[in-house]
């Protein structure tokens, strides 16, 4: 009874904390119109959390291992609980991201922990590979599940009532947590390195914002240089330090042991960059692109996470038949091919061809998910469980973060430069008031402008597409390139 309760609660944790990854998406229209939020703010929604958890999700991981994983577990249940509550009762845009920053800080304890958890639970390697392909259904489960349910709230409620559902869900999951997680703990491997995670934060925060800013700034603008050179300073600066103290927070010495580990984590950020970011910037395009509303839009976005969640549910079986590395190559070859055919479609595209995209694209995420944490996992030596989860899953919330920070700056830039070179628009508003359409997300002045707009921030989507393409393309050459040399 103990492991079943162990299962749910893991589940019901990553089930939490990835639901407001994609029920969060599809209410940025109508949070954007209520707190009056342009884009660089819906942007940062997004981010804060992305970004706070994939900045703490290293020390977290250390954390676990040498306090307690079950400890820091539920403590980050009963954070991202209160963090959801902040939310739901947010007055402004700046309240509201403060409240996506403290669950951020708490997914940074949920998401890595979740495996690390089912590592110490489960020796049997086959017993935690059927697992794992459980918790990663789970988690495709939850962004099926978010859009859907999202737009439904949103529509019939209001946007506050996305965040309100955690309440209960983090209840239960803390009761099941306590009744069935054995604490376990490897202290002497734990590293707790505090001025390399100043410098993490300072530098993965400088950088995003600066891609952030540079939407509304501009490259060359002093706020987005002054990003970029603090985030190089503290990189070199954490470089540095990683290299001397005891026991770092990034455990080079992991990646100097296994040349595999650094693929495969490679392998996960690019993951993130490409497709878990993708959610962002399909929501926007299916609402702001087609005209569709918060409902109709978390209905389309289904097949993507059904498919997710159909093959996550069948990793176990299909390893039997595909070793784990050659699923998450043909997973990454899936979402290449539906990423690039995602630069044609437009805001007349139908939605048979749109649905059969986003099939492709899940059906790629759910294998390549799985396969990149059973691989990682599989290594290291089982002690240094918790630092590997960290690694991993920070990793691929970097590239979420980077990848919605430069992409949607990308996608901005492209969409406004559009709409400059349309002499029509450009004969009847000024430069600002043509900024303003793409920036800000409130109702279009006539049907004329709007379907000018529709189209440039199609346009934009379509960049943001293929440079999610690049990255996994360049990724899969770097896999076979060592592949070959081994």
């Amino acid at each position: 009874m103990k492991r079943i309760f162990l299962i749910l609660a893991v589940c019901l944790g990553t089930f939490m904390a990835t639901l407001d990854i994609s029920i969060v998406n599809v209410a940025l229209p109508a949070i954007g119109s209520d707190l009056q939020a342009n884009m660089s703010m819906l942007q940062w929604v997004i981010d804060a959390y992305a970004l706070c958890l994939s900045a703490l999700i290293l020390s977290v991981g250390p954390m676990s291992d040498r306090y307690g994983r079950k400890k820091v577990w539920l403590t980050g249940i009963v954070i991202f609980t209160l963090g959801s509550a902040v939310c739901a009762f947010s007055i402004s845009t700046q309240m509201l991201i403060t409240g996506r920053v403290i669950q951020g800080i708490a997914a940074a304890a949920l998401i890595p922990g979740a495996l690390s958890i089912i590592t110490q639970s489960f020796t049997n390697d086959i017993e935690r590979i059927r697992i794992i392909g459980i918790w990663s259904a789970v988690s495709a489960l939850s962004l099926i599940i978010g859009p859907i349910l999202g737009g439904f709230l949103v529509d019939s409620f209001n946007w506050t009532t996305i965040f309100l559902i955690n309440i209960p869900i983090g209840l239960l999951t803390l009761l099941l947590g306590w009744l069935g997680i054995q604490e376990s703990a490897d202290p002497d491997k734990a590293a707790l390195d505090p001025v390399g995670q100043c410098l993490s934060i300072v530098a993965l925060g400088g950088l995003t914002f600066a891609l952030i800013e540079a939407g509304e700034q501009g490259w060359g603008s002093y706020i987005t240089l002054s990003g970029l050179v603090i985030s190089a300073v503290a990189s070199v600066g954490f470089v540095w330090v990683e290299h001397r103290v005891e026991k770092p927070l990034l455990p080079i010495f992991l990646f100097k042991k296994n040349p595999f580990f650094f693929q495969y984590n490679m392998a996960s950020f690019a993951l993130g960059f490409a497709t878990y970011s993708n959610v962002f910037f399909i929501a926007l395009f299916l609402q702001k692109g087609q005209g569709w509303g918060a409902f109709e839009a978390g209905i389309r976005m289904a097949p993507e996470f059904i498919a997710m969640a159909i093959f996550s549910f069948s990793f176990g079986k299909l390893s039997r038949y595909l070793s784990v590395r050659n699923l998450m190559i043909f997973g990454f070859i899936l979402i290449a091919l539906s990423s690039l055919l995602l630069t044609r479609v437009n805001a007349q595209t139908a939605y048979l061809p749109i649905a059969l995209v986003l099939f492709i694209l899940g059906a790629g995420m759910g294998m390549s998910t799985p396969a990149i944490g059973a691989l990682v996992m599989a290594s290291i030596e089982k002690s240094y469980s918790g630092i590997a989860s960290a690694v991993m899953n920070a990793l691929r919330q970097t590239g979420m973060t980077l990848g919605i920070a430069l992409l949607g700056t990308l996608m901005t830039h492209r969409a406004i430069d559009q709409l400059l070179q349309d002499d029509r628009l450009s004969a009847i508003l000024s430069t600002q008031e043509i900024e303003r359409l793409i920036q800000n997300s409130s109702v279009m002045p006539s049907t004329f402008i709007e379907q000018i707009t529709r189209s440039a921030f199609v346009s934009g989507f379509n960049l943001a597409m293929f440079g999610g393409a690049i990255a996994i393309i360049a990724t899969l050459c770097l896999m076979m390139k060592n592949r070959q040399a081994s």
